[in-house]
């Protein structure tokens, strides 16, 4: 296992960010020629202008670093084919939404808020674990068409954590996915109630997280007043559920959610065909 301890070698920040819309733009077209015609063509859903300008924010507006971590997306989306799993491709999905779920409710921000439990549980591989993530974070990039920003609120709830929980491996190939495949999605990622032991494991997962991603993290506790400001801040409290510090104590509902998950799948299909991403998963 020596080898999930190597850190990774992060590209130093571009000195000149781009700051106006114009400047956005330049940068957008310049990494389309750098793509060149025959793969946006290929590509021209996924390589939307909203796209292009996500991964390059995710690399300080690099316009080399944007076309580099872009071609090595397309190459793993010809062989992944994201676009293509469904809610009925998730197997034992009955049970893995119960511990990653897209919620029925944005945060104050208009922002995507999914929650999961890793102490619960799972009964897939690794493998369908990873495809139940992928799934979920296209869903995120979709959203993401219509915001300036990050558009996702991450919530974990770590209460009852033990190390078993989250085996490391998985926990790696999880953070490469987002990381170089799904970058600039993620807006916060609240761990909610961490252990003690928690603390070690935290210690060694940092090696293998981006300084940018890195700073979006938040530990919160349920008992702590300075914690219940930060949710408060973000959330409608009568929504977010009571493991976060909110008041729904509303029991997950399966059907909802599966028929949820199936008209977003006809959205997002529509949307293939649209050439962009325009579908929204809340009710």
């Amino acid at each position: 296992m020596s080898y999930l301890l190597k850190a990774k070698s992060w590209v130093p920040e571009e000195k000149a960010a781009a700051t106006t819309s114009d400047e956005q733009n330049d940068k957008i077209k310049k990494v389309r020629e750098l793509l060149g015609s025959q793969m946006t063509a290929e590509m021209s859903s996924f390589l939307s202008d909203a796209t292009i300008r996500r991964f390059l924010r995710a690399r300080n507006w690099s316009t080399e670093q944007a076309t580099k971590a872009l071609k090595e997306t397309v190459k793993w989306r010809r062989q992944y084919r994201p676009d293509t799993i469904r809610w009925e491709d998730i197997p034992g999905r009955e049970h893995e939404a119960r511990r990653a779920y897209i919620a029925d409710y944005f945060d104050k921000n208009g922002r995507i808020v999914f929650i999961s439990n890793p102490t619960i549980k799972s009964k897939s591989s690794a493998k369908d674990q990873i495809k139940q993530l992928v799934y979920n974070l296209e869903i995120f990039a979709m959203h993401s068409e219509n915001m300036e920003d990050e558009c996702t609120v991450w919530l974990t709830d770590f209460q009852g954590w033990v190390l078993t929980n989250t085996p490391l491996p998985l926990f790696r190939e999880c953070t490469h996915i987002i990381q170089n495949h799904y970058p600039g999605l993620i807006s916060v990622a609240i761990l909610s109630n961490p252990p003690r032991i928690f603390e070690s494991f935290w210690k060694i997962v940092c090696y293998f997280i981006e300084p940018k991603l890195k700073e979006k993290v938040k530990f919160v506790y349920t008992n702590n007043p300075e914690s219940h400001k930060i949710v408060a801040d973000m959330f409608d409290l009568d929504k977010l559920e009571s493991a976060f510090g909110g008041r729904n104590t509303l029991p997950f509902d399966m059907d909802k959610y599966a028929e949820r998950m199936k008209r977003s799948d006809q959205m997002r299909g529509a949307s293939m065909h649209a050439n962009g991403y325009s579908c929204s998963t809340q009710t």
